[in-house]
């Protein structure tokens, strides 16, 4: 397994002011960052790309449906202009060097429409994800999608369903990743749900219940390792924290205290417990 840290426990726009962050990041002990980004215009990828290399970390990239952005809409033209910024998704983590762009990407996150999903929408998703086959192949990048909480999306929250959806849309290079907050709240067993998973893993968040230190709560680590080496997974295990300090993180993911004494003790520590697993 190779451990990351996401960009967003200290900044909500990595860019070319952040790159003395890489070798902090190196010092920490991690073999790579997360970079996240929810708007791809002026964002310089390639130097990001050059900066890590040159501190021997890798990238993972990370972004999210967000605002009116939906594969599930009964508007065409909305989810015209969702595959479009998938398409940008995927050639802007192909600049960076990763072969994994992951994120919630079939509803917009935060809408809620007091209702379960219908059977045409998951048709939507479906055939939305495997439009972009073509795409990620030609650019070498897998597309992991991510369940989230039931708070944050009402169309994906359980890793069985995850599964059922990987499995409709059928393409190697779609996957599913896994999130150790948002499963914590929706399923009965963290290590039954990664067996459930198997095969269709891609990409781990490595997140304590509170999204402070991992380790520092009552997820069940021990068990969660032990799952992911029953599937044989050998991915990218990230630490996904947001700075409490920073406004419009804290709004977006509502982080209303400080979670640690500091960003980085989140990440210095975090790293050191999940690598003694």
């Amino acid at each position: 397994m190779k451990f990351g840290v996401n960009s967003l426990l200290w900044t909500a726009g990595f860019g070319s002011s952040h790159l003395a962050l890489l070798g902090k990041v190196r010092q920490m002990g991690f073999d790579g960052i997360e970079i996240s980004r929810f708007d791809f215009d002026g964002f310089p990828a390639r130097e990001i790309r050059s900066a890590a290399e040159g501190e021997g970390l890798e990238c993972t990239f990370c972004s999210a449906l967000t605002g009116s952005l939906s594969l599930v809409s009964d508007d065409a033209a909305i989810r015209s202009r969702a595959l479009d910024f998938l398409r940008r998704g995927i050639g802007t983590a192909a600049e960076l060097g990763a072969t994994n762009f992951m994120g919630p990407f079939c509803a917009p996150v935060g809408y809620l429409p007091g209702r379960r999903r219908t059977d045409d929408e998951w048709k939507r998703a479906v055939e939305g994800l495997q439009a972009l086959g073509e795409t990620l192949d030609a650019a070498g990048v897998t597309l992991t999608v991510e369940p989230l909480n039931r708070f944050e999306t009402y169309f994906l929250n359980t890793a069985a369903d995850a599964a059922r959806l990987c499995d409709d849309v059928g393409h190697p290079r779609v996957k599913i990743a896994f999130d150790t907050f948002h499963a914590n709240i929706e399923e009965k067993s963290l290590p039954g749900a990664i067996r459930t998973l198997g095969p269709r893993l891609a990409h781990v968040h490595a997140c304590e219940n509170d999204r402070g230190v991992p380790g520092s709560g009552h997820v069940e680590w021990a068990e969660v390792f032990s799952a992911l080496r029953d599937v044989g997974y050998q991915g990218w295990v990230v630490i996904e924290s947001f700075g409490s300090q920073i406004p419009e993180i804290a709004a977006a993911a509502c982080i209303w205290r400080d979670l640690a004494p500091s960003a980085d003790d989140i990440a210095r520590q975090g790293v050191r417990f999940l690598r003694s697993l």
